[in-house]
């Protein structure tokens, strides 16, 4: 059994993390959440782009209580971020957010960690202990034994008093130290993880860096949620937690794009129209393999195991439909045909499974 199946089941939203094989993806804002509008502009859009959990920081009271207006105005769970203040985690809760992201150790006193873990209690809402290589307390060295220590400590304060509704997540900087931290994180801990690199970089490096890290893990079992942490738009890192998960068979309905890696051999302008359909792709939800080879060599073969290909010739190509040759079409023609083919194509069929 894989680990994700045998961790405790928490519920966030509709999603039950952990006790099942589902992977879930995260983002967070870059809006201030006080800003409403902005705010839920931007979690529409990670919505639209696959986004199934998002998180907004919560810096002061004003942000705390736009929070009620934007879970009003969004379809997906809601997740406060939340450091220090315990008032701030009690007006998230009044304001009926799915998830509250705390470090109980962060705050002094036992009885306003009480407060909160009541507050969750009533409303049904976990918490997730956050542990960084970065800010461990007490200047402890960066190491996968002490981001364990650290989230025992929060744990076991939650536990002291019943409250057992947690996810845990212990990201670095460094992916290898990430990857052993969560390793051990989850010999040592019966809930379900929240997977990623911290400050993993841009979306070039950092998704990289993260595809790396997230992707070991999730091949070994370990983790029930996912964050691509990049410099850049967050929309980004849904489309890069969306690669990933598809690569390892986790995520269903989506696009899969195959593309030869280009020689002397192509003769038409095979690069733009495989990032055009690229980008295309990335609005459909269907399980559809899309290839668009360049040349006579290996083009037709790969073409004809797609549900969908082109391989190109001189200033033409040849369309397949499921391993079929359908038509030669110009190459002026090429992305609105292969546009139209993949909007016509019906992936509920038993080719589209296999």
């Amino acid at each position: 059994m894989i680990q994700r199946e045998a961790t405790r089941p928490v519920k966030v939203g509709p999603y039950q993390l952990g006790g099942n094989s589902k992977v879930y993806i995260q983002s967070m804002t870059n809006t201030y959440t006080k800003d409403v509008e902005a705010t839920v502009k931007q979690i529409k859009q990670l919505t639209d782009a696959g986004c199934e959990i998002v998180r907004v920081a919560v810096l002061d009271m004003v942000d705390a209580k736009a929070l009620g207006d934007i879970k009003k105005q969004i379809s997906i769970p809601l997740v406060a971020d939340i450091h220090f203040d315990y008032r701030l985690a009690l007006e998230a809760i009044r304001q009926g957010v799915d998830k509250i992201r705390l470090n109980p150790g962060n705050i002094p006193k036992r009885e306003h960690v009480m407060e909160v873990v009541e507050a969750c209690k009533e409303k049904n809402i976990p918490i997730r202990i956050g542990v960084n290589s970065g800010s461990l307390p007490n200047r402890m060295a960066p190491t996968a034994e002490n981001m364990v220590e650290t989230a025992k400590h929060h744990v076991e304060i939650l536990e002291s008093m019943g409250f057992y509704d947690i996810v845990l997540s212990l990201k670095a900087t460094d992916m290898k130290l990430m990857i052993e931290a969560y390793r051990l994180a989850a010999k040592t801990f019966p809930y379900p993880l929240h997977l990623g690199v911290t400050e993993a970089g841009t979306a070039f490096s950092g998704a990289i860096k993260s595809a790396m890290g997230i992707g070991i893990l999730l091949a070994e079992g370990i983790g029930s949620t996912i964050r691509v942490s990049l410099t850049d738009n967050p929309v980004l890192e849904i489309q890069a937690a969306k690669e990933i998960l598809k690569n390892l068979g986790l995520k269903e309905k989506v696009p899969n794009l195959i593309s030869c890696p280009t020689c002397g051999r192509i003769q038409y302008d095979m690069i733009d129209i495989a990032k055009r359909i690229e980008q295309y792709l990335l609005k459909v939800n269907k399980t559809i393999n899309v290839a668009i080879m360049g040349c006579a060599v290996n083009g037709p073969g790969e073409a004809t195991h797609a549900d969908i290909g082109i391989a190109g010739g001189k200033g033409e190509a040849l369309l397949f439909r499921r391993g079929k040759v359908v038509k030669k079409i110009k190459e002026s023609e090429v992305y609105d045909v292969l546009v139209e083919e993949i909007n016509n194509f019906d992936d509920s069929d038993s080719h589209a499974k296999e």
